[in-house]
């Protein structure tokens, strides 16, 4: 897929640089050629000589040597597509504000291609409002943006800004080399992450959904073309939603209003968030206070099913796109659900599989269609999932 493309590939100062060497490996199998840049800051957590061998080109990092001058202009232009990975904080910076002092942002401002980004940092770096702004900023340049990642970070604390694994950007640059805007026009309706049913004005029933998966066919829905609209339910993972228009909601019943209302001018809704199936019936104005009884009881009454109202009021022309999660008889369950929901497509999700579900950045499905033909993946980072969704989606309907 990425056969004789060229690709330039900058490496600026984090301590994700040291994944850069298995990235130009996978670039190479795959068939591309590549041309490594680094900043000065780079060159203390990754060495040149080991990017140099791997890439088979002289590493590039400085305007000007006292024998030469690095073309700065001619190097923009050569690539097919630019991937700035990791991207630091302080290059991020330096890309919102247009600030060239070093041969990486010369050769970013004389880009003619497309230019990718993944960021890299700690948590705190990546949530404050300035980054976020820079990110926001950046975007609007025609920049993408390779979602940052949850996980172990080199401070030692868990959290986001941990940069995407080096498979996850391969994926991301074949989508810009060969899909581009294949999804272009297509109105997309997402819901993502769980709801919380309110018991009182501090308690609430909840579930474990970080909301990652919706979130993730959200941004390469976007980044295809597609016209996105993203009802999401409260989570505490950050997340990239440029260029999607989100709706936020607590409750069942908030999405369920949302996604009716935006449903009429959909061509493709995909229910992936966790819904609550019942809520309190009754709900306390003040903080329920423990009582001396030993047992407490709660009144549960039933959700309106958002999967079901839109799989038996689509048109013809809509399709509809439900999940299951499953602890057991997981087919059985997937397939019962596909006829009564009336989907077109059920994407199955199983708590037996290691490594998937809730709040993981991996994911393992099976979608069954209409005519209940199962398409079975393997465990996958959830962007790259989000892409085999779209792919089956489009191409067994549109054929496209």
């Amino acid at each position: 897929m990425l056969k004789g493309k060229k690709i330039l590939v900058a490496v600026t100062g984090s301590i994700a640089a040291y994944k850069i060497a298995n990235l130009i490996r996978l670039l190479h199998k795959a068939g591309a050629e590549t041309k490594v840049l680094m900043t000065e800051a780079a060159k203390e957590f990754v060495a040149p000589l080991t990017l140099a061998t791997l890439s088979k080109n002289e590493i590039q990092s400085n305007l000007a040597t006292n024998a030469s001058w690095a073309n700065h202009v001619a190097l923009g232009r050569w690539a097919d597509v630019m991937v700035i990975a990791p991207l630091s904080c302080n290059t991020l910076a330096k890309m919102a504000n247009g600030i060239c002092d070093n041969l990486v942002m010369a050769v970013y401002l004389s880009a003619t291609c497309k230019v990718l980004v993944a960021p890299a940092m700690d948590e705190d770096m990546w949530i404050h409002p300035s980054t976020q702004n820079n990110i926001a900023t950046i975007t609007t340049f025609g920049n993408i943006i390779i979602p940052v990642q949850h996980g172990e970070l080199a401070s030692g604390l868990i959290g986001e800004g941990r940069m995407a694994e080096p498979e996850i950007i391969i994926e991301a640059l074949t989508n810009q080399i060969l899909q581009k805007n294949d999804l272009a026009s297509k109105k997309i309706l997402i819901t993502a992450g769980p709801t919380y049913e309110p018991l009182d004005p501090v308690r609430y029933i909840g579930n474990y959904s970080s909301g990652k998966m919706g979130v993730a066919i959200a941004q390469q829905a976007t980044s295809r073309g597609a016209i996105v609209t993203l009802i999401l339910g409260p989570t505490q993972v950050a997340h990239n939603l440029t260029g999607i228009t989100t709706i936020h909601v607590q409750t069942a019943q908030q999405m369920y209003e949302a996604a009716i209302k935006q449903f009429e001018t959909t061509d493709v809704a995909i229910i992936s968030a966790a819904v609550a199936d019942y809520t309190p019936k009754v709900v306390a104005n003040k903080k329920i206070k423990k009582s001396t009884e030993e047992n407490f009881e709660v009144q549960l009454t039933k959700t309106k099913d958002i999967l079901k109202t839109l799989g038996h009021t689509k048109s013809q022309q809509q399709i509809v796109v439900g999940f299951a999660l499953e602890t057991n008889n997981e087919k059985e369950f997937a397939l019962q659900k596909l006829e009564t929901k009336n989907a077109d497509y059920i994407v199955l999700n199983s708590t037996n599989d290691i490594g998937g579900t809730f709040g993981s950045d991996n994911n393992k499905i099976t979608i069954f269609d209409k005519a209940k033909k199962e398409y079975k993946f393997t465990l996958k980072p959830k962007l790259a999932v989000a892409n085999d969704i779209l792919n089956t989606i489009f191409k067994v309907t549109y054929n496209s």
